[in-house]
């Protein structure tokens, strides 16, 4: 058993680093994408040197809006609109099938939007494409993100039967008074008895996603959230921060600034939630995510093997991500393109055939060295100098001489070391560690780049 002791830091500090900073699930971020006028995607594929491809499908129906959110989605009670989707989704397949290159699939995810949207047979019908066009591995994990409101065992029994290994529950918050604000009721007995059932099923691995700092949330209410999940112990948790953007999502003004957590209230209830599963034997996994010990995330982590893509973290670094739908992204080689995020733009360019691609980047060496330390950061808060240095044939401190720098401040409130060989986080510093990856960051030049993002903390 592992037990993350995670200091309460003095209020000054906590304040001085809960400015606005990307998660980076990716780097460069996608708010650093450029317009594109050609598809880059083929080009990189030449240069690529991944052995496999992960397949990302993105379903943006939701019947009910959720305020807090902040993904790309439609909010339709329609069902057949589905239907339509899931033929552009072929015609996409179709126009990018060269991208596997004849490699084979080690994994798909679904996600959203809300993928529990599609009935059993859309479900189907979107497997059947998938395997009709591609070649998946013995053993390829297969994941979907559902949303428990909309469904039941027997859509659980369904998807056992179309292969997915994992899926994830939005449990979020159990507070009635936090659910009604964000627009979000639901119950908590339903979501306990889809993941016994989904455990009964023989799923692989079960994932309830959390997030702090909500409005209305306090220690008394997240305590009670905290205590539910523990008593259906999932194999992972999701530990995930309350982005408050409302000027990019309108949704959020539906309720008022004053009702949200401060950002030192927030960071104890990241405490809180750290404290109370670490103790009962999870393993902390990066900055947000939580597993069992027998789990493959905590058996990747310990082996120095944990990766991040736009899915959060994953086991295969080692392969090309082909994103299908609408604003899903794709990370080929050395390029990053992203499909339009406007559902009859992403339709129009398919019947035009057109490059579903809207925006991108073609990645500069110096974005591949950023990306090595922004990633071994967020995966192992920690990066070896000398393993940076090797593989991108640089000089570490000379070339990072300005980053370093900046980590100073941080370093003399004990939040980084910096040695001649290694920069560590230390494991009561995780919550900073946005903040610590910023200061590698070359696109956050300018605070209107900044106000771009939600706060670190």
């Amino acid at each position: 058993m592992t037990i993350v002791a995670v200091k309460q830091r003095p209020v000054s500090t906590i304040t001085k680093y809960a400015l606005n900073a990307p998660r980076y699930t990716s780097y460069p971020t996608a708010l650093a994408f450029e317009p594109l006028q050609e598809d880059i995607l083929p080009r990189a594929l030449a240069v690529s040197k991944a052995p496999v491809v992960s397949l990302y499908v993105h379903i943006p129906f939701c019947k009910t809006l959720c305020y807090y959110c902040g993904c790309n989605k439609m909010v339709t009670r329609h069902n057949e609109k589905a239907d339509e989707y899931l033929d552009y989704i072929e015609k996409e397949i179709l126009s990018k099938r060269y991208l596997t290159d004849g490699r084979r699939v080690v994994s798909l995810h679904l996600g959203g939007g809300s993928p529990s949207f599609l009935s059993e047979t859309q479900h189907t019908y979107l497997m059947y494409l998938l395997k009709k066009h591609f070649t998946f591995e013995a053993g390829a994990e297969l994941s979907i993100e559902l949303d428990p409101r909309n469904i039941d065992k027997r859509y659980l029994q369904n998807l056992k039967c179309l292969g997915y290994t994992r899926i994830s529950f939005g449990l979020q918050d159990t507070d009635y008074n936090v659910q009604k604000t964000i627009n979000r009721v639901q119950s908590t007995s339903h979501i306990a008895d889809l993941v016994f059932e989904a455990r009964s099923l023989g799923f692989d691995s079960v994932n309830l996603d959390l997030i702090y700092g909500l409005p209305h949330q306090s220690i008394e209410t997240f305590s009670s959230t905290i205590a539910a999940t523990k008593a259906m112990m999932p194999d992972r948790i999701s530990l995930f921060s309350y982005a408050h953007l409302p000027k990019r999502f309108a949704a959020q003004r539906k309720f008022a600034e004053e009702t949200l957590p401060s950002s030192e209230e927030k960071a104890a209830l990241y405490n809180l939630a750290v404290n109370s599963f670490t103790s009962i034997g999870y393993e902390m996994i990066g900055l947000d995510h939580f597993s069992l010990s027998k789990d493959s995330l905590a058996i990747a982590k310990n082996k120095g093997e944990l990766h991040r893509n736009f899915q959060g973290y994953t086991l295969r670094g080692d392969a090309d991500l082909i994103g299908f739908g609408v604003s899903a992204i794709s990370t080929v080689g050395n390029a990053l393109a992203q499909n339009a995020k406007d559902l009859n733009e992403y339709y129009s360019r398919l019947d035009n055939n057109s490059p579903c691609s809207k925006v991108g980047l073609s990645l500069t060496i110096d974005d591949l060295i950023r990306r090595d330390i922004i990633s071994s950061l967020m995966c192992n808060l920690a990066v070896d100098k000398q393993a940076i240095a090797d593989k991108h044939h640089i000089i570490f401190d000379e070339y990072f001489a300005s980053a370093l720098h900046n980590l100073g401040e941080l370093e003399q409130d004990g939040l980084v070391e910096v040695t001649p060989k290694y920069i560590r986080v230390p494991d009561s510093a995780r919550i900073y560690i946005r903040a610590i990856c910023a200061r590698f960051d070359a696109y956050l030049n300018t605070s209107e780049t900044l106000c771009s993002y939600s706060k670190a903390i």
